[in-house]
């Protein structure tokens, strides 16, 4: 599971079961973003937009998110499509693509998720790092 910025830059990411489904992370996920600090305007402790797909809809995921002063933009099943979400989907898409670029990281070798999970906080670390290094430059 994975949490980031419009500009592909990891947020949080999670390791979850195979057979858990996807909801079941939202709220873990959400708790797990850092602060954001920018030099320009208000400063703000959470991003303002969440997008989501069909598989987080609920109204007592809406209303939580709500709560925490996010608005959600999570596609309704039977109503909308998700040709909407794809213009903003690929982006997740690309981030995972770049930590998957890490070798370790495309097999699991490892036979705890906590282990997963380290290497995998590493590799978004590292593309965090190479991003904002891109950017200030």
């Amino acid at each position: 599971m994975l949490i980031c910025r419009s500009g592909c830059i990891p947020l949080a990411v999670a390791v979850s079961g195979a057979n858990a489904h996807d909801s079941l992370a939202l709220k873990p996920l959400i708790r797990g973003i850092p602060a954001i600090r920018s030099r320009r305007g208000p400063r703000r402790r959470r991003p303002v937009k969440l997008r989501a797909d069909k598989a987080h809809f609920s109204a007592e995921h809406v209303t939580w998110l709500r709560g925490r002063g996010l608005i959600p933009r999570i596609t309704r099943p039977g109503i909308e499509s998700s040709e909407r979400l794809g213009r903003h989907r690929w982006k997740i898409e690309r981030s995972i693509a770049w930590l998957f670029g890490y070798r370790r990281l495309t097999i699991r070798y490892e036979r705890t998720g906590s282990h997963f999970l380290a290497f995998l906080g590493l590799a978004a670390t590292l593309t965090c790092y190479k991003k904002l290094t891109k950017i200030t430059t």
